[in-house]
């Protein structure tokens, strides 16, 4: 079994206080599909530019992750830049490219059109929607997005939430959303809304499940040292759907393993930058950690 991710494949330029990175690979569908691939096999919906290099072509296909669906186009290809403050959970944007990526429009191969499991990373609602038309028949469909697409976009947003299983955001998106600042009862309003599933990333802090009448929270990993946080939610995402389509179990103990795989990705991402964190792992080590994060919260009876 496969996934299927449609999102920005990029070119990042990022400042914190632990160094500098210049034109790394990034992007919301790059750093989901490197994750997800230790799980599972993954096809890739996106585009990139004529100066995509092919070094950074051998990123996807070292991971055995099918690129098919990327497109390349004329001209240059999206570009983001970005400074974090010391603590790491303030970003300033430093410049936004769109470039090719500004007329994106997923065209889904047809060998992925049959596709059972779906992610659609943080692109326009309406573009969520067309894909979702050109899928036939998904099983498991889950979705990200973002404050720009919900202050300007509210509409296609909430009828594309009505299509999925599963959304997953960060905590001031999901405050935002519902337009309630408690976390429980603004879940309970998205839920409301048609998603059976949702997964609430809150950074340094872990992240929060509410999986129907179930809540489940787990804590974020203590780590010595970190370098960049970019692709930490996505990289989240792709551990935590990844582990869904390996296991084939959706029900809430399933959404439970899968919400610490997805953390354990994200753990590993923030320690270095770009896809350093991520792109050299092996089972080993995706497995100790995983032991770790039971570990953190194991304990007896009163």
């Amino acid at each position: 079994m496969s996934i299927v991710v449609v999102g920005s494949v990029a070119y990042d330029t990022v400042i914190t206080p632990y160094g500098r990175a210049e034109e790394t690979l990034g992007g919301a569908a790059t750093f989901f599909s490197v994750a997800a691939s230790y799980f599972c096999p993954v096809q890739v919906v996106g585009v990139v530019g004529e100066d995509f290099s092919e070094a950074d072509v051998d990123v996807f296909r070292e991971r055995d992750i099918d690129i098919q669906g990327i497109a390349r186009r004329p001209g240059r290809s999206f570009r983001w830049g970005g400074e974090y403050s010391l603590n790491l959970n303030e970003r300033k944007t430093l410049f936004t490219e769109l470039n090719v990526f500004e007329d994106f429009d997923p065209e889904l191969p047809p060998s992925y059109r049959e596709a059972r499991h779906v992610f659609l990373a943080n692109i326009a609602p309406q573009l969520q929607l067309s894909v979702l038309d050109q899928v036939e028949q998904p099983r498991l469909v889950a979705l990200d997005t973002m404050n720009y697409w919900i202050e300007g976009s509210r509409d296609a947003l909430v009828e594309v939430l009505g299509r999925i299983d599963i959304l997953v955001i960060n905590d001031e998106e999901a405050r935002q959303l519902a337009d309630e600042y408690n976390l429980v009862r603004a879940a309970e309003t998205i839920l409301a809304m048609g998603p059976s599933v949702i997964v609430i990333k809150r950074g340094e802090h872990g992240a929060t499940a509410f999986l129907g009448d179930e809540v489940f929270t787990i804590p974020g990993y203590p780590l010595r040292e970190l370098a960049d946080p970019t692709g930490a939610g996505d990289s989240f995402a792709g551990g935590f759907m990844g582990h869904l389509v390996r296991s084939g179990e959706h029900g809430p103990e399933g959404l439970r393993r899968a919400i610490v795989a997805g953390s354990v990705m994200a753990s590993f991402c923030v320690e270095e930058f770009s896809l350093g964190g991520i792109r050299d792992l092996d089972e080993d080590r995706i497995a100790t950690r995983y032991r770790a994060f039971q570990a953190l919260t194991r304990f007896g009876d009163l």
